[in-house]
């Protein structure tokens, strides 16, 4: 009966394989008509290169299902489509904009004519290369939990390490110079606290769900318990102080308040972590001059175009934003119609969703929204198919990692939240960001096999 039951088991492990390939082709498809369509609009023409990109995404695509098909053949069919999609289309929205840019900076011969969709191409295919690595490598997810404490000092050496190197990217701390080389660490980090919370609740869950008071209504935790909390509280705050990193500070943040409401479900943590959180950045905000200029280029955007305003206001960024969100209307101005370039050199990174927001409007907007969710909602379908705590927590902070990042970026781009000058997963130009996504979508993936082998095969996973 076993026996039977396990190959049962395994044809429809093998239809979940043969979903993801036709929906890895739909992706690549998708990418490719939106490439095509924005050249037309640009140079009247196909856009050069086109066989050879399309084979090469094609070719990376099939690479990772063939890997997946291997190493994790019980996985969701729908995480690998969803993260090739969004990198496709982003490699789209790039070239896009190095056409503009190349144009509209011709003249002034800065830095911001040279295009940046080459490189994301090139970072592309290591992103890809290191997914396909970690899931050929890694037999099981456990293996992690063997190294919760040395993910974590290593997580705490790439967090504190852009402090100590000389010089700001535009205001912020958060990158590490070597050679002609930059390095982000704080996107690789959200992956190792990850692991290092799920570890951690993993071993002090009891400890921390079923002692306290109730005050308020409310069930607290034991002061003695609060030391782990302070301590994260305290990182974040030096990270927001000493690198001027308002994303990472918060998603850092964020995440072990949604694991630590997700192991012991006690409501008073959140309030607890809510009242921290803003706390900390109200007086961070208030005294740090980075921050606070951002706070109030959030709040007054449109004070730039006045005769005399607030020196804080560097930048025209968050009004022409505004603008280019406004101008897209409900069906967008069409990709390659806008002028999302204006913007400035933040076009290409954290506000490339106002390309999106302009040229394909609040449907097109939407539907970004909508795929980043559904890539999140399969992350938490994995946390609930997982039968063990370790793997349901880092089910569960990765999905809260990539929530928080993409709220933090759209937050800041639509005028919702304070600008943080995060990029955003997949879609913006960054190396350190394709790469530390692509590996979290590799880890969401061997989550995902164990899941579905628990679903698919009697017997232990």
């Amino acid at each position: 009966m076993r026996a039977g039951a396990r190959s049962v088991g395994r044809r429809r492990a093998a239809r979940r394989r043969n979903r993801e390939l036709l929906l890895l082709a739909l992706a690549v498809t998708v990418c490719l008509a939106a490439w095509t369509s924005a050249s037309y609009a640009l140079r009247d023409a196909p856009p050069p290169g086109l066989l050879p990109y399309g084979a090469g995404l094609t070719g990376l695509a099939l690479l990772l299902h063939l890997v997946v098909r291997r190493c994790a053949p019980y996985a969701d069919p729908l995480i690998l489509p969803l993260a090739v999609f969004l990198s496709g289309f982003g490699l789209a929205l790039l070239d896009r904009l190095d056409f503009s840019y190349r144009l509209w900076h011709a003249a002034k011969g800065d830095w911001q004519k040279l295009p940046a969709a080459p490189g994301q191409v090139q970072w592309t295919v290591i992103a890809c290369a290191a997914a396909a690595v970690l899931l050929a490598a890694v037999r099981h997810h456990r293996l992690f939990q063997k190294y919760v404490y040395l993910t974590m000092a290593g997580a705490l050496v790439l967090l504190a390490a852009p402090a100590f190197f000389p010089g700001d990217t535009f205001g912020a701390k958060r990158w590490i110079q070597l050679g002609g080389l930059s390095f982000e660490p704080g996107e690789f980090v959200k992956l190792a606290i990850a692991v290092f919370f799920a570890g951690y609740l993993t071993a002090n869950r009891d400890a921390l769900a079923l002692t306290g008071r109730r005050l308020w209504g409310l069930q607290l935790p034991r002061g003695r318990n609060l030391g782990p909390v302070l301590a994260i509280w305290a990182v974040s705050l030096l990270v927001l102080v000493f690198e001027r990193d308002l994303g990472t500070s918060l998603i850092f943040f964020g995440v072990f308040v949604v694991m630590l409401y997700t192991a012991t479900e006690r409501t008073g943590w959140v309030v607890i972590g809510l009242l921290m959180a803003v706390g900390g950045a109200a007086v961070v905000g208030d005294l740090e001059p980075h921050v606070h200029g951002r706070v109030e280029a959030w709040l007054h955007p449109l004070d730039i175009y006045e005769p005399v305003h607030d020196p804080a206001l560097i930048s025209e960024q968050p009004a022409q934003a505004l603008f280019g969100l406004g101008s897209g209307g409900l069906l967008g101005t069409g990709l390659g119609q806008g002028r999302p370039f204006l913007i400035g050199f933040a076009g290409r990174s954290d506000f490339i969703f106002t390309t999106v927001g302009e040229e394909l409007g609040l449907a097109g907007a939407m539907a970004v929204l909508l795929l980043y969710g559904l890539l999140v909602q399969r992350a938490l379908r994995t946390a609930i198919g997982l039968t063990d705590p370790f793997g349901k927590l880092l089910a569960t902070g990765l999905a809260a990692a990539l929530a928080l990042q993409v709220f933090v970026v759209v937050g800041g781009v639509t005028g919702l939240i304070p600008l943080t000058g995060k990029a955003l997963p997949f879609l913006a130009a960054g190396g350190s960001s394709l790469t530390a996504n692509w590996l979290l979508t590799a880890l969401l993936v061997k989550l995902s096999d164990a899941a579905g082998r628990a679903e698919l095969e009697p017997g232990p996973a």
